[in-house]
């Protein structure tokens, strides 16, 4: 065999199985809300060297990359029988985006992806990529992915000029997957859409973000809920209430869109969201937080002011720069809370933190007052009660 070859790949699976086995640790300081953790919990590194290199020394003799990847990033996250998944949205260097399972026994490290990417029905040939699905354990006993379906618009003469969809599949295992058709409603364009994990009146309800156009929301209001009366013709049936709204000035001034599946507490539905503003370098995208009731999941309860995450040092650089972004958070039977988050769309990382901080942070921290000069009342008689407690 060729001596150079036989040095990259040993080289190159050295370096794959000390990443996979490297540990990772809590950070040191933070809010107190949640704990963030020293390294991505998936790279573009995680992926196998079986699905980048040809491993065949007559064909590859250099030991090249053949089909590169770019990032992984925005993933969709379970807890079953003792073992975290996440099915990760995968990037090639091709810029074409697909879905790949990866598991461990730990929330936080030893990912490790499985042999094959997800091999999703080709039922829409007008789909060009897929990405950020969404995982609902659903109560109708099945694992439900709901997905932004990617198409070029053929009505306009741009060539980058896009049409989103929800697509839906469902499976049992995380290995064999049944393709739904893509969910229909009133708004021409759907992305960031999230499956509530349990009926609504006997139908299934979703999280929808109506936009006039693949990037503008334009009238979209902000996060919406609609029912669906039969999955497999999932065509909303009601009106697309807004739940969460976009406001001016705020972390949600230009869009925001669901994030993980809402996480039921004795309190109610909390929701970890996105919002997105603008800014002199660009849309910034960063995690809020609000709540819904527990009997009536269209009704708004709690909405603490402000971000609940933010892209911090390293995590502001990469592909798009000053984003954060989740699309799942598992909780486990100890009430730990998991938030798989993706930053700058490069690569994952996991923050921790319980049910019981949750609740806390959602329905202990103040609304946001809307004009500064409210916001400076709020702070002061914050001030004021522990300047109180600070004289004794």
């Amino acid at each position: 065999m060729n001596s150079y070859f036989e040095q990259r790949l040993a080289a190159e699976t050295q370096r794959y199985e000390q990443l996979i086995a490297r540990k990772n640790r809590p950070v040191d300081g933070g809010n107190g809300i949640y704990q963030r953790y020293e390294h991505p919990v998936l790279t573009a590194d995680h992926t196998p060297l079986f699905w980048r290199y040809d491993m065949d020394p007559e064909s590859n003799p250099y030991f090249m990359e053949r089909l590169g990847i770019n990032a992984v990033l925005n993933s969709g996250a379970l807890y079953m029988d003792g073992k975290y998944y996440l099915v990760a949205r995968v990037e090639g260097n091709d810029r074409k985006s697909f879905f790949a399972v990866a598991e461990s026994d730990s929330p936080v490290d030893g990912f490790k992806f499985r042999n094959y990417p997800v091999r999703l029905p080709d039922t829409c040939p007008e789909e060009t990529n897929v990405y950020d699905m969404r995982l609902t354990r659903h109560e109708d006993g099945w694992i439900y992915g709901v997905f932004c379906s990617e198409s070029h618009d053929d009505s306009s003469g741009d060539l980058s000029a896009a049409t989103a969809q929800a697509g839906i599949v469902r499976t049992k295992d995380l290995e064999n997957w049944e393709r739904l058709p893509n969910l229909i409603s009133k708004s021409p364009q759907q992305r960031n859409v999230v499956l509530h994990p349990e009926f609504v009146n006997g139908k299934y309800a979703f999280y929808t973000r109506p936009q006039d156009d693949f990037i503008s929301t334009g009238s979209g209001g902000g996060v919406c809920i609609g029912l669906v009366e039969n999955i497999e013709n999932p065509v909303i049936c009601t009106e697309e209430k807004v739940i969460s709204p976009r406001r001016y000035h705020t972390i949600t001034e230009v869009k925001n869109g669901a994030g993980a599946v809402p996480i039921k507490t004795d309190r109610g539905w909390i929701h970890i969201a996105h919002g997105v503003r603008n800014t002199a370098a660009g849309l910034r995208y960063v995690l809020y937080v609000f709540a819904t009731a527990l009997d009536d999941p269209s009704k708004l309860i709690a909405e603490p002011s402000g971000l609940f995450m933010a892209p911090h040092n390293a995590e502001r650089v990469g592909d798009v720069s000053n984003v954060v972004f989740t699309n799942g958070a598992v909780v486990n039977e100890k009430n730990e809370v998991y938030i798989y988050y993706a930053s700058s769309d490069t690569r994952l990382h996991v923050a921790s933190t319980t049910i019981d901080r949750l609740i806390d942070f959602t329905f202990n921290t103040p609304a946001d007052p809307l004009r500064s000069v409210d916001c400076v009342k709020q702070r002061c008689e914050l001030i004021e009660k522990n300047l109180r407690l600070m004289k004794g």
